[in-house]
């Protein structure tokens, strides 16, 4: 199943599925509990991001080509970070360069974002995908020169500004994706492909992802986590790119779809 949510015409917002030719129809129930399609054609006035999480979890160097390029050893364990809620942003939404803390190296990274459907603590590898409810895709967006020299040597602050978390389009429930290890994700700059690489490169696998973040931690349904991202971000080439008012920014993922966003300067 494909969920997205939406908000319709009136204004109100709603959990539907998207079927083969785009258009959505109304579900019932909830979103991790028994969730049926009524059939029901929905008119969405615009696509929102497929959930809002509980809790944002994010990893930092979990591909080896990206730790290569940035010049760090592979880590032992997953580097963690987390998000605010409030960075999330919706496909098509922009994304929002930070003026008032001003930084002119804001940057893209596509990422599998792995949704948890049931609270889950201490979970084994060979059963933690047991747990997962679905998969959509985001962009982990970047202010490399608050992450690096801004934040006392924690990343939160170069990563958690606002619309910093854009997530979608659609929210791919796990029956649909059985090995999320193989999928095929891209980011696109202004149409030009930037990252192009294989989920299967990850240091640590979603399991294994799974496993370590629910040690001694209860992961609740609707915790989100962001797998980390490939070779080609921005900081790494020569000369470095960085995201541009006006750009538009595309994470691409085989089996999910694609997270387009637009970007904008901060009005302050």
């Amino acid at each position: 199943m494909r969920i997205v949510r939406v908000e319709e015409e009136s204004g109100e917002q709603t959990l539907g599925v998207q079927q083969a030719d785009g258009s959505v129809t109304r579900t019932t129930g909830e979103l991790f509990g028994e969730l049926r399609d009524t059939g029901e054609p929905v008119e969405v006035a615009r696509t929102l991001a497929p959930l809002v999480p509980c809790d944002i979890y994010c990893i930092g160097l979990n591909y080896a080509k990206h730790a290569e390029e940035g010049g760090k050893p592979i880590p032992e364990n997953p580097v963690v970070f987390m998000k605010s809620t409030a960075a999330v942003q919706a496909p098509g939404a922009p994304i929002v360069l930070p003026r008032k803390l001003r930084s002119d190296r804001v940057d893209y990274e596509c990422e599998l974002v792995v949704i948890i459907g049931k609270a889950c603590k201490n979970v084994l590898r060979d059963r933690a995908l047991d747990y997962v409810f679905g998969y959509t895709g985001g962009n982990d967006v970047s202010a490399r020169d608050w992450q690096r020299n801004g934040g006392g040597g924690q990343w939160v602050r170069g990563k958690t500004f606002d619309t910093f978390a854009p997530l979608g389009p659609v929210l791919v429930t796990a029956d649909e994706i059985p090995n999320p290890n193989s999928l095929g994700i891209r980011t696109k700059l202004n149409g030009e492909v930037m990252q192009d690489w294989n989920t299967d490169d990850m240091i640590f696998d979603v399991p294994t992802l799974i496993e370590f973040l629910s040690g001694s931690t209860t992961l609740l349904p609707g915790t989100t986590i962001f797998t980390g991202t490939p070779h080609g971000v921005g900081f790494a080439r020569t000369p470095p790119v960085y995201l541009q008012p006006g750009d538009t920014v595309s994470v691409e993922i085989d089996s999910i779809g694609t997270l387009t966003n637009p970007v904008v300067e901060e009005s302050v």
